[in-house]
């Protein structure tokens, strides 16, 4: 289907009928499959014959999810997994061995800091971060035993941005994995493959379910990349549900109508907030005064459903705020039909230490908003003084 449009791969490609020949995809809810000669069994086992063998690593609803989402974000491949993070501790596993050293952006999800400090530093894998948008820093700290770089673009919660081209170019010219955690903008506004990336990172918890139903990642990229990742998840565990692929498989359909529909609100309430006297700062790439504008501008379609705004006063105020709505949902998520709001400090970013969130610029004054699809309206009422 290369040659359709991406709303028409949303809905038709990656599923295929079985004999009963069900219009919605199926979901296929068995732990394992039955062979119909020893033969057969030890063929698939040995990867001698294509089929499924275990749904561990193997099952026909999970992998029409992964070639939907590959078609959708240019990839030859891609591997599902039980959550965002599971996506991300697979690839640093699969692509670093002790000793070896990667670069990492300070300005990630909260829980992508505390993997890397706490958990992957165990496995003697150096790591240097840098701020997401210095070119510059990225370079000089690449060592010979360099193997991945790993970032978000746009960043989570104040939506920085660096040049993928760019940054891809340093990446090809020392051999390095480059590998983007594409979560807030989803292939429907951002494809970093198509920009030079190796393999691009999902929490399909967010947008690509879009209603706050169920957990689950991805990770796509190039062929030979995928089948070491899919290795490492086929041993040690961390794959998709096939009842939750299928419901992210169903988000995928409306994936590039509902991000039309949280940029637009997005844009609104951001140039609302810039005009109030209680906000200090917005942070939102779709504002023209927003330092890195123009980047988004030539690497994304559009900005995003994310707006991160610093009020008047510290913890104390930004609390009152959050605490005066009465519709958004106070919570962690993002990328749901509803809209939800959260202090970053406080929940997301929690576990970072005191100077982590100095130098991401997590600030106790910062609150993020994902903005949903109520009207628009509605929400600016529910966050007005």
């Amino acid at each position: 289907m290369e040659d359709y449009n991406f709303q028409t791969k949303a809905v038709r490609e990656g599923t295929n009928a079985t004999e009963e020949q069900e219009h919605s995809a199926a979901i296929f809810l068995t732990s394992s499959y039955r062979f119909k000669s020893a033969e057969q069994a030890a063929d698939r086992f040995a990867n001698k014959q294509k089929g499924n063998v275990y749904s561990r690593f193997t099952n026909p609803t999970v992998e029409a999810f992964q070639n939907k989402l590959a078609a959708l974000e240019g990839a030859e491949k891609c591997q599902a997994t039980a959550s965002g993070m599971s996506a991300i501790f697979a690839t640093i596993m699969t692509l670093l061995k002790p000793g070896e050293h990667m670069v990492a952006s300070r300005c990630m999800f909260g829980t992508t800091i505390v993997l890397l400090n706490n958990i992957i530093e165990k496995f003697d894998i150096q790591i240097t971060f840098v701020d997401l948008k210095d070119l510059d820093a990225w370079e000089k700290s690449v060592q010979k035993n360099t193997k991945l770089f790993l970032l978000e673009t746009p960043s989570n919660p104040l939506g920085e941005v660096v040049d993928i081209e760019k940054l891809a170019a340093i990446s090809k010219k020392n051999n390095i994995v480059l590998a983007v955690d594409n979560c807030v903008m989803t292939p429907a506004l951002q494809k970093p493959l198509a920009l030079g990336a190796d393999l691009v990172i999902h929490s399909a918890t967010k947008y690509i379910d879009g209603q706050g139903r169920c957990l689950a990642g991805a990770v796509a990229g190039g062929g030979l990349l995928i089948d070491e990742i899919s290795s490492f998840t086929r041993s040690t565990g961390p794959t998709l549900s096939a009842f939750n692929a299928w419901i992210v498989l169903k988000g995928l359909e409306t994936l590039k109508i509902r991000m039309d529909a949280h940029c637009k609100g997005a844009k609104k309430l951001a140039n609302w907030l810039s005009d109030q006297s209680f906000i200090k700062k917005v942070h939102y790439v779709g504002l023209e005064d927003h330092p890195h504008h123009e980047i988004a501008k030539k690497q994304q379609t559009d900005f995003g459903g994310i707006v991160s705004f610093e009020v008047s006063g510290g913890r104390e105020e930004a609390f009152h705020l959050i605490n005066n709505t009465e519709m958004i949902s106070i919570t962690a998520n993002l990328g749901d039909t509803k809209t939800t709001i959260t202090h970053p400090s406080s929940t997301t970013h929690v576990r970072l230490s005191d100077e982590e969130k100095r130098r991401s610029h997590i600030t106790e004054n910062l609150i993020r908003i994902s903005v949903g699809l109520e009207d628009i309206g509605d929400i600016i009422a529910d966050i007005r003084p």
